[in-house]
């Protein structure tokens, strides 16, 4: 994924009323940018002025143009915030081949229903996957008092919804398709990634036991710069 203009370097000084920010730009000139993160960005957002990345959207319409992209956290690490380019950057990487179990020949689809929920992607005929995806946005690293390990958890909230959406995925599976976590893992400090469960133990459970019943579950590190955010590699889950 390039970013074209570049991203702009700026000073984070707070997130407020879930879906906003204000930041310094290099002049000394303060703006409100839109935060698209819906979880407490726990371990991102340290309550300090810290450095931030941004994009211009080149709306001048918009009621907030320029959106935040990743936040310097503890230990000197970046991190990707926004969560609406997760479902980009996995789809990017499947159709490149650069996820080796996902062969992107059968053709790639997004946002894919089945019963009552909706896949990020899918692989397959858009009538009739073979293969189910669910993506997720990895953040949640150690903060500023705790030991640089490199094990970057999920979720940073409370999310019923994830809970569903492992649900659904076994059901996938019992009916003889191929269901598939990714868990795409914003954070340059990654070596490994886990469950929340200080935070959410029944996602959790649900995790190891979708896991347990086939569902396949893989975490790949994203590599962020001004000027581009890819996957590059695979990390271990911890489960």
């Amino acid at each position: 994924m390039k970013f074209d203009p570049p991203l702009e370097t700026v000073t984070l000084l707070r997130r407020y009323k879930r879906f906003m920010a204000d930041v310094v730009r290099a002049d000394g000139s303060e703006i409100t940018v839109h935060c698209p993160n819906t979880g407490s960005m726990k371990n991102c957002v340290l309550g300090v002025p810290q450095q931030a990345l941004i994009s211009d959207s080149g709306n001048p319409k918009r009621k907030y143009r320029h959106t935040l992209e990743a936040l310097q956290v503890a230990h000197g690490h970046w991190a990707g915030v926004n969560t609406s380019r997760t479902n980009a950057l996995v789809e990017e990487a499947v159709r490149a081949a650069r996820i080796p179990s996902l062969a992107p020949e059968d053709g790639v689809e997004r946002e894919v229903k089945y019963g009552d929920s909706r896949f990020d992607l899918a692989l397959g005929d858009r009538a009739d996957p073979h293969t189910f995806i669910e993506v997720k946005n990895v953040t949640l690293g150690p903060g500023p008092e705790e030991a640089d390990d490199g094990v970057i958890a999920f979720p940073d909230s409370v999310t019923e919804r994830g809970q569903k959406h492992l649900k659904t995925l076994m059901e996938v599976m019992a009916s003889g398709k191929r269901a598939v976590l990714v868990f795409c893992v914003q954070h340059s400090g990654a070596m490994a990634a886990r469950p929340a469960d200080e935070i959410d133990v029944r996602y959790g459970e649900l995790l190891r036991e979708a896991a347990q019943e086939g569902v396949e579950v893989l975490a790949w590190k994203t590599a962020m710069s001004g000027q581009e955010f890819t996957l590059t590699q695979a990390v271990p889950i911890l489960l």
